[in-house]
């Protein structure tokens, strides 16, 4: 049964996401408030419909007071495609910092540009770091939120890859508070499989944190490293005792 669940929420999700696309093209060389309200209120509720009501796969925010008012730093935890879209809905207008790769895909990645989304060349070094910052200037500027996610790649639920030196070159010249983000999505929504387990994946926004410059540069990353890692860690093990068939992605 599971198998025929994730095929329709699949084919519901990304057909909607198509059409979301296609919509994009003619609203979004016009206006960028426009084609961020046709995703955020549009395109993504009707895509976490499908997936709660046919996969049976829950969202659940947690820490919903740690949300800031003001445009800030979001360090996410990365282990699924799920959280690439889930941020629209508590933090309504927010943009990604991705790999510049998947915004000059054709048709999704020039939804990608037209929505915001800031790129970056993972092999650029310090000039790509530099576009980056400027990129996310840009979109600070317009008062708009911004997700990084410090591994930049998705890890495997209980896993790392550690934690890249460009979001504290973010954090620094940004003077944004910074939002530690858990999650367990990686779980029920697996890298590189089609299939969506039933149960309730967990997006938690942990207690704000600051870049002192009295502290160690390293010193902060850890702090941040372990603050997230542990409330993964917590996530995951809560999960496994209510949903015991997702237990195979831990690791995974």
């Amino acid at each position: 049964m599971i198998y025929i669940r994730s095929f329709l929420a699949n084919l519901c999700f990304f057909t909607t996401i198509v059409l979301g696309c296609t919509a994009t093209l003619f609203v979004g060389p016009f206006s960028r408030k426009k084609t961020v309200y046709l995703w955020d209120k549009i395109v993504m509720p009707t895509c976490f419909w499908f997936v709660k009501n046919i996969a049976g796969l829950k969202l659940e925010y947690r820490g919903l007071e740690n949300i800031s008012q003001q445009p800030a730093l979001y360090a996410c935890k990365h282990e699924s495609a799920l959280e690439t879209y889930a941020f629209t809905q508590p933090v309504p207008t927010c943009t990604y910092v991705l790999k510049k790769e998947l915004v000059y895909m054709p048709f999704f990645g020039w939804t990608q540009y037209f929505y915001g989304m800031v790129p970056v060349d993972r092999k650029g070094g310090a000039k790509a770091m530099k576009n980056m910052l400027k990129g996310v200037k840009k979109i600070v500027a317009e008062n708009r939120p911004v997700v990084v996610f410090p591994e930049g790649t998705r890890c495997a639920p209980g896993t790392t890859k550690g934690y890249k030196p460009g979001f504290l070159f973010l954090a620094e010249n940004l003077n944004l508070q910074v939002v530690p983000v858990a999650v367990n999505t990686g779980l029920f929504w697996a890298k590189n499989s089609f299939l969506r387990y039933p149960g309730t994946a967990v997006i938690e926004f942990l207690e704000p944190m600051s870049v002192s410059k009295h502290e160690d540069k390293a010193a902060f990353m850890a702090r941040l490293e372990q603050t997230i890692e542990d409330k993964c860690k917590a996530l995951n093990a809560e999960a496994v005792q209510k949903y015991p068939w997702v237990k195979k992605n831990l690791g995974a």
